[in-house]
């Protein structure tokens, strides 16, 4: 069945003259409203008023335009069905066969600054998400497009046959109620801001709002899960263009399996914390090497240095863009992946002798911090928190020994701090000069944890700094540590038994500070 008449109403207004246009060429009538329909005649479009095909005028503000039965009964009578015909003509019901529309920029209202509640009211759109939804339920007959970039597409089809395809339309129904269904979420969640006592208010946003809706589309499908036989793909707010590591570019390599993901991600966010050149080597989501140098290449071999055994097969990330000298030196490992925020000419040409390798190039803003709501998923629900954002002040570390830490060993322990915010509990981190010495992960134990770092380091832990992700419970970590070597300690304290790890560092000759904020990660 041809397309006889089409209904446009949008906000978004990019592309719509030429598409327009190409409705008209094929005699399609074409029905509007407001600034869309002004927007059509001066370009030259013949246009039909949408209050002259109701014979109701729009009124209330604008916000009753389309809210009509000779809209709504003109996309949803069934073509097919008899008794639906024989009333849509009794009513003179004329079909109306394809709807274009797009709605009120609510999400990018609701991010303004001195926004009032009476903007983000009139922001909600009524109109056209039920225009949307009544096309997208008689998609058998109708064609409802919400997102320009299928202008293309749909004109090319109505230029070839004068209809769509069955399944197109069944594919724009899906897209339609997928973009209302994001548009009805962030409206749920927005209304969390607004105060009714004792007027009408906005307020700010709770950190854990009552309701988190997800709209998340799928971006690629992946090698594989976790294991081989479970299937996998990466997906990404729906509505939003790709960020962070899901907007990488990648130059070259296999393609990325979950495990991969779980990984860049890991070193990605272990680089963001570094100001000057820095290298992260993860291996099964834990560092095995970091450090923070002069150079590039320097900062690599130093992070190569702490574990080179568990470096073989790992992911790699910089907070540089890779310059050829340190492409070189990590030419010689096998690596699975590496992200870096560019690659120069010479490294990429380096690199490209290693086909199975990946490289992703991150975008502009991906050594930002991760500042969205972290879900882990549990049977039966979704555990949400806040990112771990915390940072540590001058202000707020406390040295509790009667040694005052160096200022090399302050230094030190703050790279050290940072290092152990990304390692799984129970964690310990022994650093020297910007650079990871021993890495103790996820162990049971917190002495057990130390013992570990100890085992792994390459070399003397002699004048190093320590620290702990969470009090020590005993004194027995701390002499541990000192027994290897350790100079300075950096924890978060809170034990019942702090005065007697206290005492502990003090007969050691150690200086420790307390930050005051754990990191646990699991």
């Amino acid at each position: 069945m041809a397309v006889e008449r089409a209904l446009i109403s949008v906000f978004d207004k990019t592309g719509i003259v030429d598409f327009a246009r190409r409705l008209a060429a094929l005699h399609i009538e074409i029905l509007s409203t407001g600034g869309t329909s002004k927007l059509l005649r001066e370009a030259g479009v013949t246009v039909r008023d949408v209050s002259d095909f109701t014979g109701w005028p729009e009124m209330l503000g604008g916000r009753v335009k389309t809210l009509h039965p000779k809209v709504h009964g003109g996309l949803l009578f069934r073509r097919n069905h008899p008794e639906d015909q024989k009333q849509a003509k009794e009513h003179g019901i004329a079909s109306i066969d394809l709807v274009v529309v797009n709605l009120y920029p609510f999400e990018a209202t609701a991010a303004k600054r001195g926004l009032t509640a009476e903007e983000l009211i009139e922001n909600i759109d009524i109109g056209g998400p039920a225009m949307l939804r009544s096309a997208a339920k008689n998609f058998e007959s109708v064609t409802v497009v919400t997102d320009p970039s299928d202008y293309d597409r749909v004109a090319s089809e109505l230029e070839n046959s004068h209809d769509t395809s069955l399944a197109a339309r069944l594919e724009l129904a899906r897209k339609v109620f997928a973009t209302t269904s994001r548009y009805d979420g962030m409206i749920t969640t927005e209304l969390e801001r607004l105060s009714a006592a004792p007027h009408m208010a906005l307020t700010e946003k709770p950190i854990l709002p009552e309701r988190v809706h997800l709209a998340l589309r799928r971006q690629q499908e992946l090698r594989y899960g976790e294991n081989p036989h479970q299937a996998a793909a990466l997906y990404i707010p729906a509505g939003r263009a790709p960020e962070g590591l899901a907007a990488a570019e990648k130059l070259q390599g296999k393609e990325l399996s979950y495990n991969n993901f779980v990984d860049l991600e890991a070193a990605r966010s272990l680089a963001a914390e570094f100001r000057h050149p820095a290298a992260v080597i993860i291996k099964h989501n834990n560092p095995c090497g970091a450090a923070e140098q002069e150079t590039l290449r320097d900062a690599y071999l130093r992070a190569l240095a702490c574990d080179p055994v568990s470096a073989f097969g790992g992911v790699l990330a910089f907070n540089r863009a890779v310059d050829a000298a340190t492409a070189e030196e990590v030419a010689k490992l096998f690596a699975e992946c590496i992200a870096a925020p560019g690659f120069d000419e010479k490294a990429k040409s380096i690199f490209a002798a290693k086909k199975n390798l990946r490289l992703l190039e991150l975008p502009p803003a991906g050594l930002e911090f991760e500042r969205e709501l972290q879900l882990k998923r549990i049977l039966g629900g979704m555990l949400v928190q806040e990112p771990d954002l915390g940072e540590i002040k001058d202000s707020e570390l406390r040295t509790m020994t009667k040694r005052v830490p160096s200022h090399d060993e302050m230094h030190t322990m703050r790279f050290a701090w940072k290092v152990c915010k990304h390692v799984k509990s129970n964690a310990i981190v022994f650093a020297r000069d910007g650079a990871t010495l021993g890495v103790g992960a996820g162990q049971m134990s917190r002495v057990d944890s130390v013992k570990l770092a100890v085992l792994k380091a390459q070399t003397s832990l002699k004048g190093s700094v320590v620290a702990s992700d969470a009090f020590f419970p005993f004194p027995d970590g701390v002499e541990e540590a000192a027994k290897a070597g350790a100079t300075a300690v950096i924890q978060p304290g809170g034990s019942v038994r702090d005065n007697d790890v206290i005492a502990a560092a003090d007969r050691l000759g150690l200086a420790m500070v307390f930050t005051g904020i754990r990191h646990f990660l699991h």
